[in-house]
């Protein structure tokens, strides 16, 4: 298994440390930050919760409170009850949104918790129960990480890790984000433990929750029409851009227009 999604796989960012990022309003009243949701943001592999910095930023400036959640990457159902004690924590209305594989994290994590009132995908998975990320990523042509991936073995686990070859992530992964940028983001990328990938879902949030899709059209990680196939199954509000995977880095103010949609639309 670990071959074959090696041949297809598609990805996004990762980190270890729970960040909960409520930074500066900006110049909005509290009262207005008081009345609107918290928007927890939940990276995928090969990244952390600095990648939504441009994204918190935006966000914070017109008033939202924001939780950029350190996603473990170790497997779905353990990262899925980390992200889900953390959104159980936040007091009133949430915004759960996920890019790539932290899709998958927030459809299992979010499933039953009441005061989830979205799902936002970024350029992401969207697992229906019994799929795992590497079916998926594998569904449709296109995908260009698997073959860029490289595995290392994790001493005492039995299982391996997977990086992005240096050299190839800026083509790959984040082709629209300034070279000096993506030189740092491949030096600092979280690997994802196989398993994760492999792991099925045994829950799917956006069945009783609304959600919206983004998709990213020069994406080489997740193929834009595997985008349109999840986002029309879950009957996503969806809306295309002409991005990289790293949209969250290359358009931070595009994600997070998108986001505030989405909360204006179910939060108000």
């Amino acid at each position: 298994m670990f071959h074959a999604f090696k041949t297809a796989m598609t990805a996004a960012t990762a980190g270890v440390v729970v960040a909960a990022l409520t930074v500066g309003c900006g110049g909005a009243h509290a009262t207005d930050r008081a009345e609107k949701p918290t928007v927890v943001l939940v990276h995928g592999a090969f990244a952390d919760s600095s990648s939504w910095n441009g994204v918190v930023r935006a966000l914070t400036a017109d008033g939202y409170p924001v939780v950029a959640v350190a996603n473990p990457l170790r497997g779905l159902a353990s990262d899925a009850e980390h992200v889900r004690s953390v959104v159980d924590d936040v007091q009133g209305p949430v915004v759960v949104a996920g890019h790539s594989y932290g899709g998958s994290v927030a459809s299992q994590a979010a499933d039953g918790l009441p005061n989830v009132k979205a799902l936002v995908y970024i350029a992401s998975f969207i697992l229906e129960a019994g799929e795992s990320t590497g079916q998926l990523a594998a569904k449709f042509p296109g995908a260009q990480l698997g073959p860029t991936l490289k595995s290392v073995p994790v001493p005492g686990s039995g299982g391996d890790d997977f990086y992005i070859e240096p050299d190839q992530f800026r083509r790959v992964f984040a082709a629209d984000v300034p070279e000096d940028v993506t030189a740092l983001m491949a030096v600092a990328q979280r690997p994802i433990a196989a398993v994760a990938l492999e792991e099925p879902a045994t829950k799917a949030a956006w069945k009783s929750i609304p959600s919206w899709n983004l998709i990213t059209t020069d994406d080489l990680a997740i193929p834009a029409e595997s985008m349109r196939f999840m986002g029309e199954r879950a009957k996503s509000h969806s809306l295309e851009v002409k991005a990289s995977h790293a949209v969250a880095v290359s358009q931070p103010d595009v994600v997070a227009d998108f986001i505030t949609q989405a909360a204006r639309a179910t939060v108000g």
